[in-house]
């Protein structure tokens, strides 16, 4: 690939993976609108690493905070706040729906169909209105701290539809997270986390393919990672900011409009 090529999917998957407009649809529709060829599977999957490497950069306190729940659990660490275990095991319970449908989707081989340009258009627009909908009328009076059994299971399912490119996993989560009642900060801050288990999982999935891949497509992989770091971690700082201050909307007319202009474009 060339570097405007791997330049293009660095930008794209590190500010659309943490925005709820959807990494997976725009790297699906970067070669179709560009006539690049598909980057494939190996470097969405590194960029996708990159970007857990970026949140776990990001929220740091958080992450130590779930390493140490984890840890502990299996008796290779102590901590002092029982919260930080229950907070490794929502994200765990939470990580399940995925993992199911996704498997699901392997089995049945339906993975390639839901690339479809028309599919993409769609879920845009139908989980844009989503959006809307929470964001407009749910409360915000819950943090990161207030998250239930229940509320992990319920964004847990939520991510599991972002199986279906055009979703946005970021999206469809906060989207979930504020029907709940969770203030805007902190339903991306519950999102950013859900999906560190997720990632970790795909980036293990695919970490042989990775190793054994022609040095060409390692290097393709490593430098659209790199890339797609420093791209997350500016995006990040920007969208946490934007949330304090701001609604969702701008978001969703982004949604409803790139999803009307892909019908026009199919």
């Amino acid at each position: 690939m060339t570097w405007l090529q791997l330049l293009l999917i660095a930008i794209l998957q590190g500010v659309t993976e943490f925005l709820p407009i959807s990494s997976s649809g725009h790297l699906i529709l970067l070669p179709k609108l560009t006539g690049m060829p598909d980057q494939g599977l190996l470097v969405d999957v590194a960029v996708h690493v990159a970007t857990l490497a970026a949140i776990l950069v990001y929220f740091f306190r958080d992450a130590m905070a779930l390493a140490r729940g984890g840890l502990s659990t299996v008796g290779l660490a102590k901590t002092k706040d029982a919260a930080e275990k229950r907070w490794f095991w929502y994200l765990v319970i939470g990580t399940i729906p995925a993992i199911v449908v996704g498997g699901s989707f392997t089995v049945l081989g339906v993975t390639d169909h839901l690339r479809a340009t028309h599919l993409v258009a769609s879920t845009l627009i139908f989980y844009g209105i989503l959006l809307f909908i929470a964001d407009r009328f749910s409360p915000q009076e819950r943090n990161f701290e207030d998250m239930t059994l229940k509320d992990a299971v319920l964004v847990g399912c939520a991510q599991a539809l972002a199986l279906i490119p055009g979703t946005s996993r970021s999206g469809v989560t906060m989207t979930m997270a504020r029907f709940l009642g969770f203030t805007r900060p902190e339903a991306a801050r519950f999102s950013f986390l859900l999906s560190i288990p997720a990632v970790i999982g795909a980036g293990v999935l695919v970490g042989k393919d990775l190793l054994e891949a022609p040095a060409t497509q390692q290097m393709d992989a490593l430098i659209a990672g790199i890339l797609t770091f420093f791209a997350a971690i500016a995006t990040m700082a920007f969208l946490m900011r934007w949330l304090k201050r701001a609604s969702m909307n701008v978001f969703v007319f982004y949604r409803i409009g790139l999803g009307l202009a892909l019908f026009a474009f199919a």
